[in-house]
């Protein structure tokens, strides 16, 4: 058709500010049949409509859209929708709140005035009203108080239409809460979403639970806009309309609801002091920049204090005004629509994370890229969960007698100092309340503060210095017994759907799984021996023991070689017995070794983290202890040596679990995911293989004590060379009369050789023995140096040359360590 003969659009003009947003481009939808609909905003929308780029915060960009307007359309406007403002839920003043909700909205109505507009149609909101009490409703009379930024700003824009309206007729649309069969305002998204992933804060509330906010589904909205559209000649001027459902769902009929649907299961709310809440919630916000929200979403909590204060505000409606002048009436109700609201979520959580603005948690994202159904395996680690927590129910029902028997404990021991009483009473009856607490698989995450309250009476005695020999051995066991019951039982808790249900036992490219408990059993059993010479040192250093075993090391007065040690400047320079200590970290070290799975080298890596951390660094310190000894206090420990032995032959056991889990996180990494997120939470793999965790003791004894001495350590004849040479230097004194600066330089670098040789035993920590080339060649100029005799100065030349000879040889490498094994020179 000729477009001189095209008939002209004589349907009026429908100008909508932030025509881009959702509802902007549902409201062209919905008036395109009947109005020419006109858009601006700053980005481009969708819908197609005739776009005329603005931006709010100029003056000059308002007034070129106006004139391009012009331009286009002619003077004449039926009706000018005001969509467009700022938005932000931290309850913070933000600059924009003025430059584009109140300065903006008058740049608009200024320039305006050159056009004929017959009606100008204001999106509020509710929030704008002084809230009220359940069973009370708020109507278009009700004082104008709103309590936060957001709010308030479109207060104070209202102020502004009436100020600048000029000859334009306005009508003011006060809307409750928006929601779809999709999407919701993001207080009841939130909620939703909490209440999906059972985190904390989806159990509590700490306001008034029969309060609660109206609601309007965005279909029932556009009708209400477009019915004041069609009414524009018949509504009075500074008419302000109320626009929402007129019941209020209360907060805890909002949680029984979603608890069911999303669950199956009736949801419990638990009502918190708001002070307590308050207190938390700035907690929570404290603690972003260092720890992610709750470890799942890496950005700031949600929930901030100042909706603390208004979490007991209620909106009900009195449409009546509505009704009266729109013809208006809700055609949805938030209870019929959260079903399906549910059902979306269940369908693709991770797209219905992201339509609603929230990040998903990083297991999410992690499980829509493994299977079709993220939803069907978060069921089947909740079902996991469940069955192995309903499993062991003992464990809890344990923390909490332990708890009992630590009250009655003080009156029973005698004469115990006054602060380890109350120490004692008041961590049972911590230990009785978390244990109760915990018997609920929802609070499981409190085992880990069972298990901190358990770490705390296991340290008390040393803080103490009590000379009750049964109060310590009485707190030892309890605290002992506390931890292993709270967090070594299955399951483990903290660890993320994706990692519990998917992912490999064992680690891409390696032979066997460093996590397995024939590799975490020699390290239980050496710190069990390093455990009992501890104790029995800490026991003389406390005075419940008159002396101390020691059949080799005697010196000239009262006390033998061991006793000289623990009492020396060195020991008494801790605050607290460092034998105590040591013995403290040689349990930690058992029950470390007792806590997760065969795979916890991807499903719990800050537990393997952990775990080396008490092992390797704490190795070295005891070998500095052990170097120090005939150095600054002049004689040998033979308990030490035992202690120093124990934890020293641990790191070849532990490296290959600190490897496997390095490597894994560096994936993580690649793979893009939050490492944070990963360290705490676990995660799958580069694996498809089945996961399982293995029965490795239901075969036969032998084949099990064989699995413990193979695997990843083994003994080289040369590694074994090179610790007898160290033992060797470590002696020189009695063997070839070493003295002074020549015996230290001896002693020194042998404990050193041996610490490196019992490392290198470890296959994936074979290059290490490359540093006792150093120090041979060290033996070889030590001697020159210091004035050795000839006897002195043959032995450590002939020490240095067979180190630097017996390093150069690797020795078999028999297991694969995926990409390690390439360093492995």
């Amino acid at each position: 058709m000729n477009s001189r003969n095209a008939k002209p659009d004589d349907r009026p003009i429908v100008l909508i500010t932030g025509i881009a947003g959702s509802v902007g481009s549902a409201l062209a939808s919905a008036l395109a049949r009947d109005y020419r609909v006109v858009g601006m905003d700053v980005a481009e929308p969708e819908v197609a409509v005739d776009w005329i780029e603005i931006d709010l915060t100029s003056g000059k960009s308002v007034e070129g859209a106006v004139r391009e307007f012009r331009e286009r359309h002619g003077e004449r406007i039926a009706s000018v929708v005001h969509l467009a403002a700022y938005f932000d839920f931290s309850g913070e003043y933000k600059p924009l709140y003025d430059k584009v909700n109140v300065d903006g909205t008058r740049r608009l109505l200024r320039a305006l005035q050159s056009l004929e507009v017959a009606q100008f149609v204001y999106s509020g909101t509710m929030l704008v009203h002084q809230a009220t009490v359940p069973g009370e409703r708020i109507d278009e009379d009700s004082p104008i108080r709103p309590r936060w930024a957001y709010p308030e700003s479109k207060a104070r824009a209202e102020r502004v239409i009436a100020e600048e309206h000029g000859g334009i007729p306005y009508v003011l649309l006060h809307l409750a809460g928006l929601y779809d069969g999709r999407t919701a305002v993001p207080t009841l998204a939130q909620q939703i979403a909490r209440i999906y992933e059972r985190d904390f804060t989806g159990y509590v509330h700490a306001g008034d639970e029969d309060a609660g906010q109206s609601m309007i589904h965005r279909d029932d909205m556009i009708d209400a806009f477009r019915r004041a559209i069609d009414r524009r000649d018949r509504l009075p001027s500074g008419t302000t309309v109320l626009v929402g459902e007129p019941e209020a769902m209360s907060y805890r009929q909002l949680q029984d609801a979603l608890g069911e649907l999303i669950h199956g299961e009736e949801w419990t709310t638990i009502n918190l002091p708001r002070p307590l809440a308050k207190a938390g919630a700035w907690l929570q916000g404290a603690a972003e920049p260092v720890v992610p929200d709750a470890i799942d979403h890496g950005e700031k909590p949600f929930i901030r204090p100042f909706m603390i204060e208004i979490s007991s505000d209620h909106y009900a409606l009195d449409i009546s005004r509505a009704r009266e002048l729109l013809g208006w009436e809700p055609e949805h109700r938030i209870q019929d629509m959260l079903p399906r609201i549910v059902a979306s979520l269940e369908r693709d959580p991770v797209g219905w994370y992201r339509d609603n603005g929230i990040t998903p948690p990083p297991w999410l994202e992690e499980a829509a890229d493994k299977v079709d159904r993220p939803e069907a395996l978060r069921q089947h680690a909740e079902d996991t969960f469940r069955d192995a927590h309903r499993r062991h129910l003992y464990g809890p029902f344990a923390v909490a007698m332990l708890g009992l028997w630590l009250v009655a404990s003080p009156v029973t021991l005698g004469d115990i100092p006054a602060a380890l009483r109350w120490s004692d009473s008041l961590s049972g009856i911590a230990l009785v309340l978390l244990g109760m607490m915990t018997l609920s698989w929802r609070l499981a995450s409190l085992r880990w503060l069972a298990a901190a309250v358990g770490l705390w009476v296991l340290f008390s005695p040393l803080v103490f210095w009590t000379g009750n020999a049964a109060a310590y051995l009485n707190d030892s066991l309890v605290g002992t017994l506390a931890i292993g019951f709270a967090v070594a039982l299955p399951p483990s808790p903290g660890v993320s759907p994706v990692a519990a249900c998917s992912g490999p036992t064992v680690p891409p490219g390696w032979e066997y799984s460093p996590s397995d408990w024939s590799q975490r059993l020699p390290i239980i059993a050496l710190a069990l021996v390093g455990l009992f010479v501890s104790r029995a040192m800490a026991a003389y250093q406390l005075g419940h023991v008159d002396g101390v075993w020691e059949p080799f090391f005697d010196v000239a007065g009262p006390k033998n070689g061991t006793e000289t040690i623990i009492t020396s400047s060195v020991s008494e320079a801790w605050p607290v017995p460092d034998a105590g200590l040591g013995a403290l970290v040689y349990l930690l070290e058992i029950l470390t070794g007792l806590i997760g799975s065969t795979r916890r080298w991807r499903t719990m890596p800050w537990l393997v983290v952990l775990f080396g951390f008490l092992i390797v660094p704490l190795g070295v310190v005891s070998i500095t202890f052990i170097v120090i000894q005939p150095i600054v206090i002049g004689t040998w420990c033979t308990l030490c040596l035992i202690g120093a032995a124990a934890m020293v032959l641990q790191i070849p056991y532990s490296l290959d679990e600190l490897v496997a889990t390095g490597q894994f996180l560096h994936r993580r990494r690649k793979a893009g995911r939050n490492l944070l997120y990963v360290f705490f939470a676990g995660d799958t793999d580069d694996d498809s293989r089945v996961p399982h965790d293995g029965r490795e003791f239901d075969r036969a004894p032998m084949d099990v004590l064989r699995d413990v001495g193979g695997g990843n350590v083994n003994a080289p004849w040369n590694l074994l060379l090179c610790i007898a040479i160290g033992v060797w230097l470590m002696f020189t004194r009695l063997t070839v009369g070493a003295e002074g600066p020549m015996a230290n330089a001896d002693h020194l670098i042998g404990s050193l050789v041996i610490t490196v040789a019992v490392c290198a035993l470890a296959e994936i920590a074979r290059p290490v023995r490359l540093i006792n080339i150093g120090f041979g060649v060290a033996l070889l100029v030590t001697p020159f140096m210091l004035g050795a005799t000839t006897v002195q100065t043959g032995s450590s030349l002939v020490c240095g040359v067979a180190l630097i000879a017996l390093s150069l040889r690797r020795g078999p490498i028999r297991m694969r360590y995926g990409n390690w094994n390439r360093l492995l020179i």
